[in-house]
């Protein structure tokens, strides 16, 4: 081995130091935060509520299939509600014959966290996803990208949601 390859070594080695010494930490590791539980222990104890809509549903079965890897809970200890789907849809590219070739889909939402044994709310989060979509000549391929593009949102919506919640557990 070198010289250079053991300076490179070495200074890995005490950049790596300050991040351990500040407390980081992987959010899945092994480790149990305040909480008693490492957050995928923690995402596995999780009920997920019904979502009403289409929306919803497309949105639970995300969470199911992120938050349970070894099937769903027998006994679970907290209670996950999403509530207030709204959608709203907005031009953003109009042409001078005033035809939208270029739309917005916002969806908001907000998550609430229930320890179950005690009723009490223990998190409550707003959430929101944009994303976009072009409009085209025919209706199929812009109904296409427009569906796309709701799903995409929504699969972020249930990305914020299960950090929002494994951080809550790692905490």
């Amino acid at each position: 081995m070198s010289i250079k390859n053991i300076l490179i070594l070495l200074l890995f080695a005490v950049l790596g130091f300050p991040l351990n010494a500040c407390g980081f930490t992987p959010m899945y590791g092994s480790g149990a935060g305040s909480t008693g539980v490492s957050a995928l222990q923690g995402l596995e104890k999780v009920e997920i509520a019904l979502i009403p809509d289409q929306s919803g549903v497309y949105l639970r079965n995300i969470l199911i299939d992120n938050f349970y890897q070894e099937g769903y809970p027998s006994s679970p200890t907290h209670l996950l509600t999403v509530t207030g789907i709204d959608e709203l849809e907005s031009d953003l590219d109009i042409t001078v014959d005033s035809e939208a070739t270029r739309k917005q889909i916002k969806i908001t939402g907000t998550m609430l966290l229930t320890d179950r044994a005690t009723g009490q709310v223990v998190l409550t989060r707003e959430l929101k996803a944009f994303t976009s979509y072009n409009v085209l000549g025919s209706q199929f391929t812009t109904r296409v990208s427009e569906n796309d593009a709701r799903e995409a949102a929504l699969a972020d919506l249930a990305r914020q949601i299960e950090t929002q919640t494994a951080l809550y557990f790692k905490r």
